[in-house]
């Protein structure tokens, strides 16, 4: 469902499952996976601008909120959130995209929102899909960024006078290690949590974390 496509009514929701809240950052043409396991699942989406993470449950706190804005037949904005909900999922579709959010060009905008995220209590879970195998952090140590072939390619026919039309980025591609350790970093810094999924696990692994009932990966493997 999508805000401004069809008014939400908490009648309307007490049929389902589940109520989640999707931030309306979520290109939907990415998450198709998701979106169709809630929607076999008996969950409804609504999409709606959100402070911090992508996906939350829309309890009493949240609801109120949508019910007040319909009242007065005004959209919800970011900020109206803040506050309604302590726990968050925010998903990322490969390896390659939490690279750019960490050591990448969009690291202080994902920082800062770590950061609001501590300041006002919310438990951020961020969950990376990928279908390299990677489960935790600590898989990473032996994740090969499928780039990395490409630039020691250029450099070795750069260095053999070729190629010189292509262009050799200016630093190498991040590797496992160096994004496990930026990980480990931000988790002990900010509260985050970072953990792993294929994409066909990660629409349950979303409700899971949200409901609670989802411990950390790495503590489940120790136990087991």
């Amino acid at each position: 469902m999508v805000w401004g496509r069809q008014r939400v009514g908490y009648d309307m929701m007490k049929g389902a499952e589940m109520v989640i809240l999707e931030d309306m950052g979520q290109k939907e043409e990415k998450h198709l996976i998701k979106n169709r396991w809630f929607y076999e699942n008996g969950i409804e989406v609504i999409r709606v601008p959100l402070p911090v993470g992508d996906y939350v449950i829309a309890d009493e706190k949240v609801m109120d909120v949508l019910e007040r804005k319909e009242r007065r037949g005004m959209h919800p904005k970011k900020m109206d959130f803040l506050g309604t909900y302590n726990v968050s999922v925010d998903t990322k579709e490969s390896i390659g995209e939490i690279i750019n959010n960490i050591c990448g060009k969009s690291h202080d905008r994902f920082r800062d929102e770590c950061i609001l995220a501590q300041n006002n209590g919310v438990r951020l879970y961020i969950l990376v899909e990928n279908e390299d195998g990677v489960t935790c952090i600590d898989d990473l140590y032996q994740w090969q960024n499928p780039r990395l072939h490409r630039y020691n390619k250029i450099r070795y026919m750069h260095n053999l006078g070729k190629w010189q039309h292509i262009a050799l980025p200016k630093r190498p591609p991040t590797k496992g290690e160096t994004l496990a350790k930026a990980m480990v970093t931000m988790e002990k810094e900010y509260g985050v949590r970072f953990l792993f999924c294929h994409p066909v696990q990660a629409g349950a692994k979303v409700v899971e974390l949200l409901e609670g009932s989802c411990d950390d990966d790495r503590r489940a493997k120790a136990v087991g």
